[in-house]
């Protein structure tokens, strides 16, 4: 196939989930909805975690930094389809496919290494408490949220520069919602080895280690557990790592299913409709698993909406006493 010059003008057609005319609208009304919620579930959370002294612990401020990752994270895909699909037009410039990419990767590294993070987190709570504010201070916090973003951003940078170096054929039609980077290699005519290479490194030594810092810090919290004496001290720990365990199973399990499955099926098809769950479903419950096993969360959600209620008809008697 002939290889296309780079050009500011070439374009990528991304087919999304389906071609079939009739399922556009009901496409549209469904990732509509559930980018919604994901917004606002995951702004309620910062939002609670912002207002509330009483969360201004550690474990809270990684959550509202992981209800951001998500938020931005949904916000690189969802948008360009509804827009997509809206226009009728599935065109992405190069460019465009290029930053949809690196922000795409960048916000999923972020997640991961969050995970990862309170993963840590729930361990020095369980297996050190007594050490736990001396350990967890607020300087060590920011590094723990620095750092991933850091290197997330450095790692989707190195992965799009390979794939900057590519030359592409005629054939530039993406089976796939957003400009997946596996795709993109798969489409270029010239010799995508190392580019192949860098992924499949990339995504073993991140995902693969952040994946093994969570086993490990929860063998040593199960151990932890197991060697507390009460009942009630083993169901008080269980239950604080309960939400965390809930969406790494979420997040790794969708998302590993996703190239296991493709790689057994080689169907580009499934394996967009398969990443339907870790990067729309996934993000969308979070919030939901967080908030609904949390009394702290759903205490500061009951008084931020509280103090929104009075303040509401205040500012309206305010408003007439003043236009009186």
């Amino acid at each position: 196939m002939e290889a296309v010059n780079l050009t500011q003008n070439m374009e990528f057609l991304l087919l999304g989930l389906s071609e079939e005319p009739e399922m556009q609208p009901l496409l549209f009304e469904l990732f509509l909805c559930m980018y919604l919620i994901t917004v606002l579930g995951n702004l309620l959370i910062i939002l609670a975690v912002s207002s509330d002294s009483h969360l201004h612990t550690p474990m809270y401020f990684f959550l509202s930094n992981l209800s951001l990752v998500d938020i931005c994270f949904t916000s690189t895909t969802i948008p360009k389809m509804l827009v997509n699909i809206q226009t009728e037009n599935k065109a992405i410039t190069y460019a465009g496919c290029i930053s949809q990419m690196y922000f795409f990767l960048c916000f999923a590294g972020s997640d991961n290494f969050l995970l990862t993070v309170m993963a840590y987190d729930r361990f020095v709570a369980i297996c050190d408490p007594l050490h736990y504010m001396v350990i967890m201070t607020p300087q060590l916090c920011n590094l723990l949220v620095l750092v991933p973003w850091v290197m997330s951003a450095l790692n989707s940078l190195l992965q799009c520069l390979m794939v900057l170096r590519l030359s592409f054929c005629t054939d530039l039609e993406i089976p796939h919602f957003f400009c997946d980077i596996k795709h993109m290699v798969q489409l270029a005519c010239t010799d995508t080895f190392l580019s192949d290479v860098v992924i499949y490194i990339s995504a073993g030594l991140l995902g693969g280690g952040s994946l093994a810092g969570i086993l490990y810090s929860y063998s040593k919290i199960v151990s932890s557990i197991q060697a507390t004496p009460s009942a009630q001290g083993k169901y008080k720990a269980f239950s604080t790592c309960v939400s965390h365990l809930l969406v790494v199973s979420l997040f790794y399990g969708t998302g590993l299913g996703v190239y296991l499955s493709s790689a057994g099926t080689d169907s580009s098809h499934s394996r967009a409709v398969a990443s339907v769950m870790y990067t729309v479903v996934t993000p969308m419950l979070n919030p939901f698993i967080y908030s609904l096993r949390n009394r702290d969360i759903k205490g500061a959600l009951r008084r931020l909406f509280g103090v929104a209620a009075i303040k509401g008809p205040f500012v309206l008697g305010l408003k007439k006493c003043l236009c009186l």
